[in-house]
């Protein structure tokens, strides 16, 4: 293998194979996409065609439906192979969001995987995370620091029933903030929703509907229906981060507010997103996550995108194990104020 060109290529439009003539998650139009999840940074506009995993289907259509002009979807079941240009192409799950997959890429011997965005632990809103070995295997870093590991979801998801039950108790409504595309629905299907009516944000009104054709969530009125804010008192409203601070708060009336993320992990990342409480729930890989995945590939190689790429490549190499990080336009879970999240604006 070692005599062979390397399979795909970084470019200024993405993750390239030339054997093949596509691009995997690029950041420009191109004439063939292989897509790994919709997330904004991973699913542009404007390209000529796309091949999805089937499951993600109804998300990539919701997310390209404004584009400016319509384009070629195919979706394809998990593992079944694609051949493109000699090239086998197979998509796999990375248990990540609804329809997230890992790209495995296979021709003259060599296999490549893609991870896009991934997640070990399963719930309940997508297909679980599947082991592809390879000999190079391209990984995300989002949280590739050994700070971040993350405790059982149903200890988290107690935490933020009991902090939903105590706000009901006081008449107080419950806003928690989490992505509309992937962590809403991932928070919809975990919370206990004996505890009291729930209401969502339109943007999250809308991924909830192409949900709906793959996975069953919870009843969750849109907050635009109501005119009686009463219906408030003791209500969970799952909205995005982008939400918080705005006029559109102020029909709750009394409120208390909760971010949801990995980066709630660090001391401080509460108060930066002026918010009540904080809830330690990420979807991408944890530190022993990522650690255990990159060794279970049996990888001879190992590029390492977005995150602290180059941290965990460098620890990688310390390792023995031959790691490059590699810079691509993907952010992962942002934790940056400044920039209204993509998900959210294009949901």
């Amino acid at each position: 293998m070692t005599d062979l060109p390397d399979l795909l290529r970084l470019t200024p439009a993405g993750l390239y194979c030339p054997a093949g003539d596509f691009y995997i998650d690029p950041w420009q139009p191109v004439p063939r996409a292989v897509i790994t999840h919709a997330h904004a940074d991973h699913l542009c506009w404007g390209c000529a065609s796309y091949l999805v995993a089937a499951e993600g289907e109804p998300v990539v259509r919701l997310r390209l439906s404004r584009a400016p002009a319509p384009s070629a979807i195919q979706a394809v079941p998990y593992s079944e192979p694609v051949n493109i240009n000699g090239v086998r192409v197979s998509l796999h799950p990375a248990g990540h969001i609804l329809g997230s997959a890992q790209v495995r890429v296979e021709h003259r011997g060599q296999v490549w995987v893609v991870s896009g965005d991934y997640k070990v632990e399963p719930d309940a809103t997508c297909t679980p995370f599947e082991l592809q070995r390879c000999h190079v295997f391209i990984t995300e870093s989002t949280f590739g620091l050994p700070v971040y590991r993350w405790r059982p979801q149903r200890e988290v998801f107690a935490e933020i029933n009991a902090w939903w039950q105590e706000n009901a108790a006081q008449k107080r409504a419950s806003v928690l903030f989490g992505y509309a595309l992937g962590k809403a629905q991932r928070l919809l299907a975990g919370v206990d929703a004996s505890i009291g009516p729930i209401f969502v944000h339109g943007a999250v009104a809308g991924v909830n509907r192409a949900y709906q054709a793959a996975r069953r969530l919870p009843d969750a009125r849109y907050v635009g229906e109501v005119s009686d804010a009463r219906q408030f008192q003791g209500a969970l409203i799952i909205a995005p981060p982008s939400a918080n601070g705005t006029s559109w708060m102020r029909r709750f009336g009394e409120f208390s507010s909760a971010f949801v993320s990995g980066w709630m992990q660090i001391r401080g990342a509460r108060r930066r997103r002026a918010v009540d409480r904080g809830f330690v729930l990420s979807d991408h890989a944890d530190w022993p996550s990522l650690v255990q995945v990159v060794r279970e590939t049996g990888a001879e190689r190992v590029w390492v995108t977005h995150g602290y790429n180059s941290v965990f490549a460098r620890w990688l190499s310390e390792q023995g194990i031959a790691a490059q990080a590699i810079e691509t336009r993907f952010v992962g879970e942002r934790d940056d104020l400044a920039v209204e999240d993509a998900d959210e604006a294009q949901a």
